[in-house]
């Protein structure tokens, strides 16, 4: 190694002697042996001996979990180091005295297991998994490097890091996981990697394949494995619900995002450390980490002081929020949801509370119950039907889809361009001439069950024209009023009818809005090119036609269903369910919102929800108000664990800076005794008083924020 490199790490690791943990003078620093000691450590996660209380460990489960350490997993593919030179010719400084491993045992242990298999993915299909033996390496001596960070504070932890060769392999990500871990003892431990559905399994048999010092006693800790916010809508739904960070107990506001915000980071240098040999790589990576968590612990003081002033507020709001929920439910329904839920939290393996166990009630649905009423009546002699082939209730749903034929002919006609070609003008007039003939046909056999709907027809409209066919006034039971002879068993048939189709078109605009939220993200992220731009912009515009046609095809069943429910004494029930639409407010994706507000902040707008009555509720509006009800809960129980957590965390950050001036007391008094020169003793000895009054202020202004 030559005497620049050597000068190069003091100058650049001394200076911030300060963050780290226990170094003391250069030399010394190489003479220990103890891995990590040159890490800056987070002041506000647990460390046992130095910033909890007594007895932490034996308290009560209402308590324990305010000491919990929570870590993050994840690569960085960006990170990787062309194939030059060798650990022979440029040997890195430290020897996993921060936070890479170190090399020589992590090698040896990747050697022993290269052969292992690893499973394929049972989730989505994640490339993490399933491509981990095939990213290209060609040229590289590392694909990227896995880290674990803490998750809270965004940290690297100790002989966390390490250089992945292949993909993200189980057996590079164990080694890291394990040998961070084998710093901290806990009790419980809350684990977040965007593959933890997944790598979860089976990892206790792979932990018995690594040396025992990194063996775990996993049977007397109680861990949780959790998927990051962002990362888990890529996932299946199952997986979804049972790796949340929003539905797990415990976890606060916690997203899991830390490495993510680290990686943005260190990204900056990668140019420069891809053409590195490994020693030289490894020891700039290491003191820009160093660089960063310090700069993470001066900042904690403030953050957590605003993060608590913002968690205190929603706090509030969030439990207001969940009180007036409750107080429309029936406390008999809130019992059972809340017995479910708790035993849920407590075994996963019993039915998921946040899943739907209800089918919504569709068009096909209703005409399906309507069919077999009708099969019932002609068993029983009492059907009403005038026409052998049409029933009441086929009049009714055949007028619906012909009202829905109209406004595909509408949008057509108003595509059509100042200079439309002959094709497109035929093509849409044939489209009337058929829809013409139907309605036709249907109006005669309207006259059987409305024989009075004649008159309406007779009368002149405000202008002698004849109306298109797009404009034709149908005359259904909502638009005929109450002072006609209709049946009231056409007004029911039209009310069933209509609330399946505002049900159907809330499903359609919500299924179109993710679809538009994805193709937008799809052109964001693989489309180049004015042609291809072009292509997928006409893709988007098709389904923005298509979301105007379902929100004007829910605001025509709403205003029929206002209608109906004044002849038919309907409660105001439905109106909870079928809110009027505002379609510059209500019709944003879940994307959308989610720039704004994410799970556990959010007030979504009522389309992405079905609110109601739970006295006069269906079925399927029970099932929906519970999940509802266990998601409002679960919002505002975060909340109060975010609040808990903060407490807890700025009492800590305090208890070790406290400790960590002591501690430097203790040095500079340690080193009395040692045979040093003068010099040297009075310089270690006022490098160890600043570093304890380092700590003293900061704690200092920590405590007055």
């Amino acid at each position: 190694m030559s005497a620049t490199r050597i000068l190069q790490h003091q100058v650049i690791q001394e200076p911030m002697s300060g963050p780290i943990d226990k170094p003391a003078e250069f030399n010394l620093r190489f003479r220990s042996k103890e891995p990590g000691q040159c890490a800056v450590l987070c002041p506000a996660c647990p460390h046992p001996g130095k910033n909890l209380p007594e007895n932490w460990e034996n308290a009560s489960p209402d308590k324990r979990w305010l000491y919990a350490l929570f870590v993050g997993i994840d690569a960085n593919f960006r990170l990787k180091r062309k194939l030059v030179s060798s650990d022979i010719v440029d040997p890195g400084v430290s020897k996993g005295w921060s936070y890479f491993v170190e090399e020589k045992a992590y090698k040896s242990y990747l050697e022993d297991n290269k052969d292992r298999n690893q499973e394929r993915s049972t989730c989505a299909s994640h490339s993490a998994v399933n491509m981990a033996d095939t990213k290209k390496s060609r040229g590289l001596a590392a694909t990227g490097v896995g880290t674990v960070d803490c998750a809270r504070h965004n940290m690297k932890l100790r002989n966390s890091v390490g250089d992945l060769q292949k993909g993200e392999k189980y057996i590079n990500m164990d080694y890291l996981f394990f040998s961070a871990m084998k710093h901290h003892d806990v009790i419980v431990l809350n684990i977040s990697y965007d593959i933890a559905c997944q790598w979860s399994k089976h990892l206790w048999s792979r932990m018995s394949k690594l040396p025992s010092a990194f063996h775990m006693d996993h049977d007397n800790k109680h861990i949780n494995f959790l998927i990051p916010k962002f990362h888990l809508p890529a996932h299946i739904e199952p997986c979804q619900i049972d790796f949340s960070f929003n539905f797990s107990r415990h976890v606060g506001r916690t997203d899991g995002e830390a490495p993510e915000r680290g990686w943005a980071n260190i990204n900056p240098i990668t140019s420069s450390t891809k053409e590195m040999g490994p020693g030289s790589r490894h020891d700039t990576l290491d003191d820009h980490f160093g660089d960063w968590n310090w700069k993470r612990v001066t900042q904690l003081g403030q953050l957590t002081a605003r993060k608590l002033a913002n968690a205190v507020e929603q706090k509030a709001d969030h439990q207001r929020e969940f009180l007036e929920l409750e107080s429309c439910l029936q406390t008999q329904d809130i019992s059972e949801w809340r017995i479910d839920i708790e035993a849920w939290e407590l075994d996963r393996m019993q039915p998921n509370p946040f899943q739907v166990r209800v089918a919504p009630e569709t068009q096909a649905t209703v005409r399906l119950e309507l069919a077999r009423i009708e099969a019932a009546e002609l068993e029983s002699g009492t059907n009403i039907s005038l026409h052998a082939d049409v029933p009441p209730s086929v009049l009714i749903s055949s007028a619906i889809d012909l009202e829905d034929h109209q406004r595909r002919l509408s949008h057509e006609l108003a595509a059509l361009g100042t200079h439309a070609t002959d094709h497109q003008l035929a093509k849409v007039q044939q489209h009337a001439n058929a829809l013409c003939r139907k309605i036709d046909v249907w109006q005669d056999i309207q006259l059987l069950y409305m024989p009075f709907v004649s008159r309406l027809r007779a009368n002149p409209s405000p202008t002698d024209a004849t109306p298109d066919v797009e404009a034709i006034n149908l005359w259904l039971p909502s638009g005929v009023g109450p002072d006609t002879q209709c049946s009231t068993q056409l007004y029911r048939f039209e009310w069933m009818l209509r609330y399946a189709q505002a049900n159907d078109a809330l499903k359609d605009i919500r299924n179109l809005l993710r679809l538009r939220s994805h193709l937008y993200k799809f052109k964001d992220s693989n489309i180049i090119g004015q042609a291809a731009n072009t292509r997928a912009r006409s893709t988007i515009n098709k389904t923005d036609v298509k979301v105007s046609m379902a929100a004007e095809r829910y605001e025509v069943a709403r205003a029929a269903l206002t209608t109906l429910a004044q002849i038919l004494d309907e409660g105001p029930a439905w109106k909870d369910i079928f809110k009027p639409l505002n379609r510059n407010r209500d019709l944003k994706s879940l994307k959308d919102m989610w720039e704004k507000e994410t799970e556990g902040t959010r007030h979504l707008s009522w389309i992405w929800k079905t609110p109601g009555v739970a006295e006069d509720a269906s079925v399927g509006l029970h099932d929906a108000l519970r999940i509802e009800w266990c998601k409002a809960r679960a919002r505002a129980m975060r909340w109060e664990e975010e609040v808990d957590l903060l407490k807890e965390e700025q009492r800590r950050v305090i208890a070790f800076l406290d400790w960590q001036a002591g501690w430097w007391g203790r040095q500079r008094q340690g080193r009395d005794s040692e045979d040093l020169d003068d010099c040297l003793r009075e310089g270690l000895n006022a490098y160890a008083e600043r570093q304890a009054s380092l700590r003293r202020a900061l704690s200092a202004h920590f405590q007055a924020l």
